[in-house]
């Protein structure tokens, strides 16, 4: 029996949205048709789609006027009309559902989607973590092209007042970089404790700067400071009277307070000393210990592929440019654009092991590889998880390990392919890229030598 799946909305959600839901059903019944149809009414969703019953539906209709989450419905047939003209015409819509073809694989949207879904799974400690960082990146980024732009004119010539180049290193490290820890800071905070959180994890933040406490120290007094506006807000009453002075009195003047005295008197020092500690060990780092260095930060930056590990790694590599650590950022982004990139190269070199779908994806991962968005590889890795995954890794590994070797350094935590023509953005650019085509080269070929492999031992 096919089976179709319908989704049904109307502005108000009263009338429209069950009208033609209970249209549907009754021509879906006549004519001897599976069907589930999603209601998206005043009350919200009710009856929903589940991601089993997408997978076994023919086909899906969107009978709605409102945002219905199309975006889980990639790769199937779909027939999208106004509420109405399911309420008119059910029989024939099912008909033109039926008929319909499915819409071809969208690997960029795909991965988009699958991005999407990551970030409503975060949650806890991480989820604030990821809320600050993504606030802290833009100027991270900005900052270090502009410090790059500087050097331009001469790796000292910042240092003479009123000179262009003095002025873009004002921007660049003076602005921007001097942000990045009270940005993280706030941005945590206020995942935790919401708008309360703000003015304490800012303030936390730059007392963490002031001390040179580096991100760590930001890290902390961000979390410290969520969680004590949100202590404040949920345990420290006062007269009803005196509710509206809570929020823009009460709640910033104690967890500020709080904060930063414990700053001051407690975490400032210990924080300032674990990473004078850590910026002076990665200083020092040369030879075995660099490689090693490079390589577990490749490896996990492409486990996971966007998840925790992921993450963790990306995190460490933009956090240190604020100590002016440059090199690990260079081994992170390298390692993160291989595997994309080696898939699209596995694809180009062994078209035989590929479907046709899996070809056009391999296109769609380039173009995501060279802009530095590791997820590009998920469709494959999400196919054939026992192959792909330790693929990429070794590649990622490699190509980690041989920045490291290379010296290579990185100044912007983002920007893929695209900031390497960028002056002084990139140091060692050259033997750079080599070590991102060498990490693409080795995890097209283990990829397409492990399916060779699979698919012997399948014919035995």
């Amino acid at each position: 029996m096919k089976k179709i799946l319908a989704v049904t909305a109307c502005p108000t959600g009263i009338a429209h949205t069950y009208m033609a839901a209970e249209s549907l059903e009754k021509a879906a019944k006549e004519k001897n048709i599976d069907i589930k149809v999603e209601t998206r009414g005043s009350v919200g969703v009710e009856n929903g789609l589940t991601e089993q019953d997408i997978q076994e539906a023919d086909a899906i209709i969107v009978a709605a006027d409102t945002d219905a989450d199309e975006g889980r419905f990639k790769g199937k047939a779909i027939v999208s009309v106004p509420v109405s003209e399911a309420i008119k015409d059910p029989h024939e819509l099912i008909d033109r559902a039926l008929a319909a073809q499915p819409e071809e694989k969208d690997v960029v949207k795909e991965v988009e989607v699958t991005k999407e879904k990551n970030n409503k799974e975060r949650k806890g400690p991480y989820k604030h973590l990821m809320n600050g960082v993504s606030f802290m990146i833009p100027l991270v980024v900005a900052g270090g092209l502009i410090i790059a732009l500087s050097f331009i004119f001469g790796i000292d010539a910042f240092e003479e007042e009123g000179t262009l180049p003095a002025a873009l290193m004002d921007i660049g490290s003076g602005a921007a970089l001097a942000l990045m820890v009270p940005v993280l800071a706030g941005f945590i905070a206020y995942s935790i404790a919401d708008k309360p959180g703000l003015a304490p994890g800012l303030i936390g933040g730059m007392l963490a700067s002031q001390l040179e406490s580096g991100f760590l120290g930001g890290i902390i007094a961000g979390f410290l400071a969520g969680y004590v506006a949100k202590w404040v807000r949920d345990y420290v009453k006062v007269p009803q009277n005196f509710q509206g002075l809570k929020p823009v009195l009460i709640i910033p003047f104690l967890s500020s307070l709080i904060v930063g005295l414990l700053m001051v008197y407690v975490i400032g020092e210990p924080a300032r000393m674990i990473m004078g500690g850590l910026t002076g060990w990665l200083t020092g780092l040369t030879g075995t210990n660099a490689i090693l260095l490079g390589l577990i930060l490749g490896a996990m930056m492409s486990f996971d592929m966007g998840g925790p590990l992921n993450k963790a790694a990306y995190t460490f590599a933009v956090g240190l440019l604020g100590s002016e650590m440059y090199a690990p950022m260079a081994a992170v982004m390298a390692a993160g654009m291989t595997p994309p990139l080696g898939l699209w190269l596995a694809t180009q070199l062994a078209p035989k092991l590929y479907s046709n779908e899996e070809k056009e994806a391999g296109k769609a991962a380039g173009v995501l590889g060279v802009s530095f968005i590791t997820e590009g590889a998920i469709p494959f890795a999400a196919a054939d998880p026992l192959r792909v995954i330790p693929a990429a890794v070794a590649g990622s590994a490699i190509t980690g390990s041989l920045s490291m070797f290379f010296g290579a350094t990185l100044r912007a935590p983002h920007g893929g392919i695209f900031v390497l023509p960028i002056p002084n953005a990139v140091g060692n650019v050259l033997l750079y890229g080599l070590a991102i085509i060498i990490g693409t080269v080795v995890t097209a070929v283990v990829v397409n030598v492990l399916k060779k492999l699979n698919n012997k031992r399948a014919a035995a």
